[in-house]
């Protein structure tokens, strides 16, 4: 049986505006090379390592409480703003796209959004109007940050908004269902 007593994943409510704001976790602080992960026994934080290859995650990334998905993780989230938010910290985040890709063979949807309460950001609804750039940026970080590790990452591609949302749904039925098994 998991400890549900003070872990993130399980006791912190996903929002009140599903599914277009979500409250997200952050992991790992955008301009880093520690790659943090949730210790999903212990609810606490762990260094998983440093990234061996000399670049930094390019957005804050976490994950979306009271979710699951096929990878036996919640739904990942990286979130546009214009500041690095701490590890641990919860806020408030848009959805406007999702990068679809592949890990290791295995499926691994980034839900993205923009701090909610992030003026520089939160005029933006959908990932149609980020700029070409960013895509190259995001793309380019998942497929090499692992190189050096010779582990293979796909981006396959980026949807937006409604695609991201039907992802995000979907990983809360299988939380649920998920939960009653464990």
């Amino acid at each position: 049986m998991m400890n549900k007593v003070s872990n993130p994943w399980h006791n912190v409510d996903i929002g009140d505006d599903i599914p277009n704001v979500v409250n997200a976790i952050i992991e790992i602080p955008k301009n880093t090379r520690a790659k943090y992960e949730l210790d999903k026994e212990s609810g606490l934080l762990k260094l998983d390592r440093v990234i061996y290859s000399a670049m930094h995650y390019p957005s804050n990334y976490g994950f979306i409480p009271q979710t699951f998905c096929d990878d036996k993780d919640p739904l990942d989230i990286v979130v546009l703003s214009q500041i690095e938010v701490f590890p641990l910290c919860i806020l408030r985040a848009r959805v406007i796209g999702v990068m679809r890709m592949l890990d290791g063979g295995e499926m691994d949807d980034k839900i993205i959004a923009v701090a909610n309460d992030d003026i520089s950001v939160n005029h933006i609804n959908d990932i149609s109007e980020l700029p070409d750039h960013f895509f190259r940026e995001l793309k380019t970080f998942f497929e090499d940050y692992k190189k050096l590790e010779h582990k293979t990452v796909v981006v396959e591609e980026f949807q937006n908004s409604e695609t991201a949302k039907q992802i995000l749904l979907k990983s809360i039925e299988d939380y649920k269902e998920y939960i009653k098994t464990h």
